[in-house]
């Protein structure tokens, strides 16, 4: 694909050049800085100055004034032409002969310095003698299949190498010491140092005409077969792919990043990135095409012209505007080299920017997002493209000169919804992900506001997620917006994410009472109970509590239940919640639960008063029908925990409250609360007639008493089922029972002292065989204990005998511990560490000992 990398603009018109001399033709040229030498074929060497010019317009133009002209006294066309600046002189080839003139006058060095013997030459632009006062020549000698290698001085030349080639070369390039030779029929890579040569590929120099040019360090471009232009280095490996150029091509040049070509017709210009022909300019009669130090010259055999470069910037721009962003991003990378760093990456960042757009405009997604994010965008670009998603207060200026060609999302798109709806879903999905990275420093606002400003208007799920978590949406303009697509719960969110609750409580009570339509939480009333439990602001959880209980008293009670502990203690007297609840029976009771079971608070009203809360709901129902519906067997069982479990509320006081009622099991537990525990027995025995009931009471009352007690209380059981005045056969069988499964929680003796004389040893088998079995078992287990402690006193007095029996042996070297003398007598104190002291010693120390600890008043005479 086409673009205009180059201009040709004329430098030396035929009439400034040999005016109506038309048998001069041009031969060959070389250009230094402004210097333009032109050898021609009637032996003459002409000196121009080049000067560019730039018009107002932008146009680049040159004017050639000619410095002199020197015949070199030969009938042989000037053959090529060097320039060693370094050196200021001029290496001319003509008449197998290379001829050193000064530069400026043209006149040859007074040495008379020369190389003979010479077909063609060429520089070593990457010299090896390390002189910078010498220039390194590689010449084709006129000695068949020969190279000869010189140092050239200001006034003087020297041979430094000549090396012998298989085939007779027929062009040459050179670097360092690697030679790119076209031989006859291949190109070859010879390193003339080493000898080492590398077969490159065949060639046919009879056919065409052969091209060798150094276009790098190491690196060579050749006219290769099939008209494609070969890139080998001096390992003999292509690292680029080859260019397609004419079949007849006649000279080629390279100025970053293209290779410029030239055939009988035309000049071809062709990429060095990606090897495609970029551009192709008329031009007939050429025969001469080089480059010097970046400047493209092509001349014909009357004429010379300069390939002036467009601005890589220029190029790049075209290519953009023609939407050809892969050949863009292309160049630019390759442009790298031939601009500053600093300058590069500016430039570098704009066009990935540009390309982003031009791939969004494309509906490209996944590479617009790509570019956007190599290229830095700053965000608010893209989001400038969407009317109304930035903020009214934001103060972002669109880049200029601009990014792209489009005024908003609806020029982009045409007005097509489908485009739009899917260019919202892209900045959705671009805001979201860089809004935490960052590409959002300083444009956290900017980004949030829009991003929830697309979720709204989407009515995307995300819009709560948003608002729930951390960010940064600008409350006038976020509220406005959310109100104008009747998100009132998002924006209660919005409130109280920015600490307005009552503002946010406001508009929540306002959907639930359907006086505002909003269907995002089905549960908002439970949502609302919830943000009331965990709001500090005890004002407002005041001010909705009335609110919450009518609606629901059992959920609304849990604003109270269900807060943080620690706000309980600190923040909140129960008494007051207690009070508010008056009117709410039901949140009442929760509440007290809450405080008595949950909690576990201990205090006497509390526990009194829900215990006194139960009765009351069981005796209402009650009255209403005798049978026990559900409800009431709840309260029941609630209402037996908590006097059977509570020691902390006002016995007598829900006593009184039963009594009179048909609540016998709960009047059995109070009485054993006031250990009164033969009338709580004589209750569920003759009253209720439950006997597991009774045995129950036993066992719960006995709970952490000792031995004594629960048997006193099982006891007390059989006494009222074998009460003298019953002969009930139940209540004997009841007895019955109760002794045989608890054998263990009664004295035999004593049940044997109480049981009639009518009963059979077969009925109490059970109950016999249990009790024999309990003391068996207590006597061994004393025994067993007798005999461990027994075992035990038998270890110590072991251990005492065997103190005694060490022997201690005293001398008349021995030394008392405390006076240092030594024993006159066989009398000792032995302390348990094995000192051995005098006895007046030991009770000399005894008696200082204890003055010590009772100190009387002449102790402190001195």
């Amino acid at each position: 694909m086409s673009v205009k990398a180059f201009k040709l603009v004329s430098a030396v018109e035929r009439e400034v050049l040999m005016g109506d001399k038309n048998h001069i033709n041009i031969e060959c040229i070389e250009c230094c800085g402004k210097n333009l030498y032109i050898g021609t074929n009637d032996c003459f060497i002409y000196h121009f100055l080049l000067d560019e010019k730039l018009s107002t317009a932008g146009k680049i133009t040159f004017a050639a004034t000619k410095q002199l002209h020197k015949y070199l006294g030969f009938k042989k066309p000037v053959n090529e032409l060097k320039a060693a600046s370094a050196l200021t002189r001029l290496l001319v080839l003509c008449d197998n002969t290379i001829t050193l003139v000064n530069m400026m006058n043209l006149e040859p060095v007074p040495t008379g310095a020369k190389i003979k013997g010479a077909v063609t030459f060429t520089l070593n632009e990457n010299p090896v003698s390390g002189d910078p006062f010498c220039v390194e020549v590689c010449i084709i000698s006129v000695k068949r299949r020969t190279i000869q290698m010189f140092m050239v001085f200001e006034d003087r030349v020297q041979i430094v190498k000549e090396v012998f080639t298989p085939e007779q070369p027929c062009a040459v390039a050179v670097d360092g010491y690697y030679l790119c030779l076209a031989l006859t029929t291949q190109y070859i890579i010879l390193n003339y140092n080493t000898g080492v040569s590398q077969d490159l590929f065949p060639y046919c120099s009879d056919e065409k005409r052969p091209i060798v040019k150094r276009i790098g360090r190491q690196e060579f471009l050749l006219a290769g077969p099939g008209g494609l232009g070969m890139f080998a280095t001096v390992d003999g490996i292509s690292q680029r792919a080859p260019v397609h150029w004419s079949e007849n091509v006649i000279g080629a040049a390279l100025c970053f990043p293209y290779v410029v070509a030239l055939d009988e017709e035309f000049i071809t210009v062709h990429s060095m990135l990606d090897q495609q022909q970029k551009q192709t300019l008329p031009f007939k009669e050429g025969h001469i095409l080089q480059d010097f130090e970046g400047k493209v010259i092509v001349a014909t055999s009357k004429c010379v012209y300069i390939l002036v470069p467009l601005p890589l910037e220029k190029q790049i721009q075209d290519l953009l505007a023609s939407h050809r962003v892969e050949e863009a991003l292309v160049l630019a990378k390759g442009a790298r080299r031939n601009i500053p760093k600093e300058k590069f990456q500016v430039m570098y960042k704009r066009i990935l920017q540009q390309a982003g757009f031009i791939q969004f405009a494309q509906l490209q997604f996944l590479e617009a997002k790509e570019l956007f994010r190599s290229g830095q965008l700053d965000v608010r670009e893209l989001i400038s493209l969407y009317p109304f998603l930035l903020p009214t207060s934001s103060s972002f200026i669109r880049s200029h000169p601009p990014l792209h060609e489009y005024a908003d999302l609806n020029q982009l798109t045409q007005g097509d919804q489908e485009k739009m709806t899917k260019c919202k879903r892209f900045l959705m999905s671009y805001l979201n992900e860089v809004r935490s990275t960052e590409v959002a420093n300083g444009y956290k606002e900017d980004i949030d506001t829009a991003l929830l400003k697309l979720y709204a208007e989407a009515n995307h799920e995300s819009l709560l997620d948003l608002l729930v978590s951390e960010n940064f949406c600008l409350l006038t303009d976020s509220a406005a917006w959310l109100e104008k697509h009747k998100k009132y719960f998002a924006l209660g969110l919005l409130y109280h994410y920015n600490g307005q609750d009552a503002a946010a409580l406001q508009l929540w009570v306002q959907i639930v009472d359907g006086d505002i339509e909003d269907s995002t939480r089905s549960d908002l009333y439970e949502y609302i109970v919830d943000f009331l439990t965990f709001c500090s602001d005890q004002d407002l959880v005041w001010k909705y509590s009335e609110w919450v209980l009518q609606k629901n008293e059992e959920v609304g009670v849990q604003i109270f239940t269900k807060r943080p502990v620690e706000e309980q203690e600190k923040n909140i007297n129960p008494d007051d919640i207690i009070s508010c609840l008056n009117k709410y029976p039901k949140a009442r009771v929760k509440y007290l639960e809450h405080l008595v079971l949950e909690r576990k608070i201990e205090k006497e009203k509390y526990h009194t008063h829900l215990a006194a809360l139960y009765l009351e709901a069981i005796l209402q129902r009650k009255s209403v029908t005798t049978d026990n519906c559900t409800e009431t067997t709840e309260l029941l069982s609630k209402l037996r925990s908590l006097l059977q479990k509570s020691d902390l509320y006002r016995v007598h006081f829900i006593l009184d409250k039963v009594r009179g009622t048909d609540l016998h099991m709960e009047s059995a537990i109070l009485y054993g609360k006031l250990e009164e525990h033969e009338k709580a027995l004589h209750i569920l025995v003759h009253e209720l007639k439950d006997f597991h009931a009774a045995e129950e009471y036993c066992i719960w009352n006995s709970e952490n008493r000792d031995l004594q007690y629960r048997r006193r209380l099982f006891h007390m059981l059989l006494s009222v089922y074998l009460n003298p005045g019953a002969s009930d056969y139940a209540l004997v069988m009841a007895a019955v029972d109760l002794l045989n499964n608890h054998a263990a929680e009664f004295d035999a003796a004593l049940v044997l002292q109480l049981v009639p004389d009518s009963w059979s040893v077969q009925l109490l088998s059970p109950f016999l065989a249990g009790a024999v079995r309990q003391s068996i078992h207590t006597k061994r287990m004393t025994q067993a204990a007798l005999g461990l402690a027994q075992a035990e006193n038998l270890i110590y007095k072991y251990e005492k005998v065997k103190q005694k029996g060490t022997p201690i042996l005293l001398s008349d070297k021995k030394v008392c511990q405390v006076c240092q003398n030594p024993f006159c007598e066989p009398v000792f104190v032995r302390y348990p560490n094995g000192g051995m002291v005098h006895t007046h010693c030991a009770a000399n120390r005894r008696l200082n000992s204890n003055m010590a600890h009772h100190p009387s008043t002449s102790s402190n005479q001195t």
